[in-house]
């Protein structure tokens, strides 16, 4: 997994309200050892611009409440599992670790393809947006 096709995904798709929020965890080998600081620190080789939240436990009792919400009672087996929501917050799919993040893309396209008119009126598809090939930095 790469932070680089994720900043990808980011940079191509920001613009139209989609966001990354990364949040580090130590819980899966060992892999998160740093402080947040130094974790900071570590992705600015990847030039990562979305946003990065201190380290958190996403798993047994210390979980945070927002992965509590996210997992639905099924633990996260490793590190990059990666949940999406749409605008409202709510689950729509969930993808393993070995899900690369362009397998998903469409999924993402079409979630922001829909726009959120006001509460209790329809969504409508918007037909100003398209699937271009993404560019790996």
């Amino acid at each position: 997994m790469s932070y680089t096709q994720f900043q990808s995904l980011y940079r191509n798709y920001s613009k139209k309200g989609f966001e990354i929020l990364a949040f580090p965890c130590n819980q899966f080998g060992n892999q998160e050892p740093g402080t947040n600081a130094e974790i900071v620190e570590f992705v600015k080789k990847y030039h990562v611009t979305f946003p990065m939240f201190s380290k958190i436990d996403v798993n047994g009792p210390t979980a945070d409440p927002l992965f509590t919400y996210l997992k639905h009672g099924v633990d996260i087996r490793w590190n990059f599992e990666k949940f999406l929501c749409d605008r409202n917050g709510k689950l729509v799919k969930r993808y393993l670790t070995s899900d690369e993040p362009f397998s998903f893309r469409k999924d993402i396209i079409s979630l922001l393809s829909t726009r959120t008119r006001t509460r209790g009126e329809a969504s409508e598809q918007s037909q100003d947006f398209h699937l271009v090939d993404d560019e790996i930095l």
